[in-house]
């Protein structure tokens, strides 16, 4: 069982709209834009290496782009209705992660010149730094310490988008990440850093990148989550 705070998404009926999509090759931005297109969604996917993506469709337009760069982005940003990220960066230790921040701050700025105020992102459960307190020994003394490098950046990201008042952004935030495709599942959510149970304690361990890719799109639809962060896990 989930406290209160707790809730069972039931989404809306799709609205076909045009979304850019970054971080498209990714494993998670692969499942997004595969599922964009069969609800009907226009994409136009942000690329560093177009050759990387092997979907095709007369509604995708892949094009090659700069994430970090303002300028790079705001045209392909052009008359769409929303931007969805998915971009990830791998752990570093020694020089710690800058990617999510970099980017972001990109990517506004890209939105305001190109006059769109809808983006979706995702980052994780645990991205603050107590908030794993409660998890199981194994993922607060083993995985967050090996991840802590990404998910500072991703938090670092969180506050910027905080701040950002003319942007109507969601963070999502889902566990552990399978490399399945959507299911018919039913989503928990919580307006925190992890979807707690009864007793206030982590419940669920991972979903499919497909369930994440599914869940994102759904926002399209929604101002359930605007300017907010939410915690996902599927029942």
């Amino acid at each position: 069982m989930c406290l209160c705070s707790c809730k069972r998404e039931v989404f809306p009926q799709t609205l076909r709209m045009k979304i850019a999509v970054l971080g498209a090759t990714g494993q998670t931005g692969q499942y997004l834009v595969t599922e964009a297109l069969q609800q009907g969604h226009a994409v136009t996917a942000i690329v560093r290496n177009p050759g990387k993506l092997t979907v095709h469709h007369e509604q995708l337009k892949v094009v090659e782009g700069d994430i970090f760069s303002e300028d790079s982005l705001k045209q392909h940003f052009q008359g769409h209705d929303a931007v969805i990220s998915c971009l990830g960066f791998p752990p570093s230790v020694l020089y710690g992660v800058t990617g999510y921040t970099l980017s972001m701050r990109a990517m506004v700025k890209a939105m305001r010149e190109a006059k769109v105020n809808r983006i979706i992102t995702m980052t994780s459960w645990y991205t603050e730094p107590e908030s794993g307190l409660r998890a199981s020994y194994l993922i607060r003394f083993l995985l967050l310490p090996m991840i802590r490098s990404v998910l500072s950046n991703m938090f670092e990201m969180e506050h910027y988008l905080k701040k950002t008042e003319e942007v109507n952004w969601t963070v999502v935030r889902p566990p552990g990440l399978k490399n399945l495709p959507a299911t018919a599942k039913e989503f928990l959510t919580h307006e925190g850093y992890f979807v707690p149970d009864s007793n206030g304690l982590p419940v669920g361990t991972a979903v499919a990148r497909g369930d994440v890719a599914r869940f994102m799109l759904s926002l399209l639809n929604s101002n359930a989550w605007f300017k907010k962060g939410v915690a996902i896990t599927t029942k």
